[in-house]
């Protein structure tokens, strides 16, 4: 150990090893393995010809020859993409138009329409998908009330058009969110000279506000097509009925619901959609990237003036709200309405069935009170772990100065590119190849760990605005009194990520509450969470007990939503 000599000549304390040196190399070491884990072993897997706990098993490429020669893959594919633009296509005409709608006219409740228009934002997938089906499937309420009064109802939900509505519906609030914030960064000046020029509110729109809402478009287009490739509940709800299968329901079909599970040809397909939609997230990077052209909010710039709708705006208002109602508010209304009776019919007076027979079911039956507190623990727990973590990992990469902080943080972004799918596959053989985890693989600690993963992009997202605003005078402060990194961080900087970390807690909360397509490969008999729970019992045709789950998720979310923005003033998106 080397000391070094005072001024006076007497040897000076030797130095210390910097504590904030394991502190970090931990963290990073821990995200690289979160993120690893499931996606080697996947890739791995796509390069043999048996199971990966085979010692046998010799590489090959057999497995994409087999996977380009299966008989019905071409068409999968085309109903792959083909659901996915549509989906987008969807999504951003009625974010777009909501966008414009809510955030820059002065249409009447504007604000209350626009939080309406975000919950199927807060909601699972699989739960809206059975709203959907409760009011417009073949038996929904609405459905049977048209066909008393019409005949045939005129929509189809078992169709690509009819899941894409679906979809596009559940995904336009995050096409609204990208467009909203762009259209009110727009330079007033720019419209206010297009309409001293002549241009009328909506030639105005059309011509100014619109192009300058192109990069936000894109970006929200990219976005929604790749969570169109991604989806799993709508297809596997609506689609398998019909016959028409997706690459999500083909890795289901072949891995989660196999009696002989076909490990080569799952991982192959899992790599397959692993590339493209890593593809598609550098193609964020790149147009989030390259929109300084579109940029015109200057310092002196003012908040934009509402346009005028005139006599259009109490129609225009209607139509808003029955958007809202038809396609968030009533399924929604109608599942949890469901859950209360004991079937559901415009022809059937409602107090003849109401009942609490589902919510017994629930009760009695110890595999749905399983899923339910399963469900509660792996969000309760693992959500805190999951923060906790995030929050070290926003602290290294922007109040550090760490050598591989670069490399941390993206490592930390690249779970954007993992589908539920392949993280629930990734983690299966990650387990499975691993020997003396076994009681982890059976437990709801493996979902913890797998939900951790996919989410750290989602909590990096609430905690790292909060770092980015806070001067680093601070930290110059604390490390001119001789406060090294740890200290500055324990005692300045967690202090003030509070509000971020609670953020960060209920969004995390959340989406761990909600998640399904990650745990459908791995729970066990014992680990059922309210998403396999609800799968499996929708599966045996329960729908009454399908509502209950269903009622439970929703009350829970927005029990969690209403108390994190009246008690601590969260904001839950953008």
């Amino acid at each position: 150990m080397s000391t070094t000599t005072s001024e006076t000549g007497a040897p000076a304390a030797p130095a210390r090893f910097p504590r904030e040196t394991p502190i970090q190399y931990a963290t990073t070491l821990l995200v690289v393995v979160l993120v690893a884990a499931p996606l080697l072993p996947v890739l791995y897997q796509s390069l043999l010809d048996g199971a990966l706990y085979d010692h046998d098993a010799r590489l090959t490429l057999g497995n994409f020859v087999r996977l380009a020669q299966n008989e019905g893959f071409p068409r999968i594919l085309w109903n792959t993409f083909l659901l996915a633009g549509l989906t987008t296509v969807v999504a951003q005409l009625f974010g777009t138009l909501a966008a414009i709608l809510f955030g820059r006219t002065d249409l009447p409740g504007a604000r209350v329409l626009g939080e309406l228009f975000l919950w199927p934002l807060y909601l699972s997938a699989l739960v809206l998908s059975f709203g959907w089906y409760t009011i417009y499937g073949p038996a929904g309420y609405v459905t049977l009330f048209w066909q008393s009064l019409f005949g045939d109802a005129p929509w189809n939900l078992y169709s690509l058009g009819g899941m894409a509505v679906i979809a596009g519906v559940s995904q336009a609030p995050l096409a609204y969110l990208y467009c909203l914030s762009s259209a009110g960064m727009t330079d007033p000046t720019l419209e206010e000279a297009a309409r001293v020029s002549g241009a009328g509110t909506f030639r105005t729109l059309w011509r100014v506000t619109l192009p300058l809402m192109m990069p936000a478009i894109a970006y929200s287009a990219v976005l929604n097509f790749t969570i169109g490739l991604e989806l799993l509940s709508v297809p596997l709800i609506f689609g398998e009925p019909a016959g028409i299968n997706v690459l999500t329901t083909f890795l289901f079909n072949i891995s989660a619901t196999s009696p002989r599970p076909d490990h080569g040809l799952a991982a192959t397909a899992a790599a397959l959609m692993l590339i493209v939609i890593c593809f598609l997230v550098w193609l964020q990077g790149r147009l989030l990237g390259n929109t300084r052209r579109f940029v015109t909010l200057g310092g002196k710039a003012t908040r934009p003036r509402p346009f005028r709708l005139g006599g259009l705006r109490w129609p225009l208002f209607a139509a808003a709200l029955v958007y809202v109602v038809m396609t968030g508010v009533a399924p929604i209304a109608m599942l949890i309405l469901r859950a209360f009776t004991s079937f559901l019919s415009p022809m059937i007076p409602l107090a003849d069935v109401l009942t609490l027979d589902n919510f017994a079911a629930l009760l009695n039956e110890p595999v749905y009170a399983r899923a339910v507190t399963n469900s509660f623990l792996v969000s309760l727990v693992g959500a805190a772990l999951a923060t906790a973590l995030i929050g070290m990992v926003a602290l290294i990469v922007h109040r550090s100065e760490f050598r591989f902080r670069g490399p941390l943080h993206y490592v930390a972004l690249f779970p954007r590119a993992v589908p539920g799918v392949v993280a629930g596959i990734g983690f299966f053989y990650a387990f499975a190849l691993i020997p003396g985890i076994g009681g982890i693989r059976n437990s709801i600690w493996i979902l913890v760990i797998a939900f951790t993963m996919r989410f750290i992009p989602a909590g990096l997202g609430a905690v790292a605005p909060m770092l980015l605003q806070v001067s680093p005078d601070l930290d110059r402060a604390a490390r001119v009194q001789g406060a090294d990194w740890w200290t500055t961080t324990r005692r300045i900087m967690m202090p003030l990520m509070r509000p971020a970390l609670v953020a960060c807690y209920t969004i995390l909360f959340i989406s761990f509450f909600k998640e399904y397509s990650t745990a459908i490969f791995l729970f066990a008999p014992g680990s059922e969470v309210i998403g396999t729970a609800l799968l499996q019992t929708w599966v045996q045709g329960e729908v009454g007990v399908v509502a209950g789950l269903a009622a439970i998720q929703v009350a829970v979310i927005a029990v969690c939503i209403t108390t994190a923005r009246a008690i601590f003033g969260v904001k839950l998106h953008g």
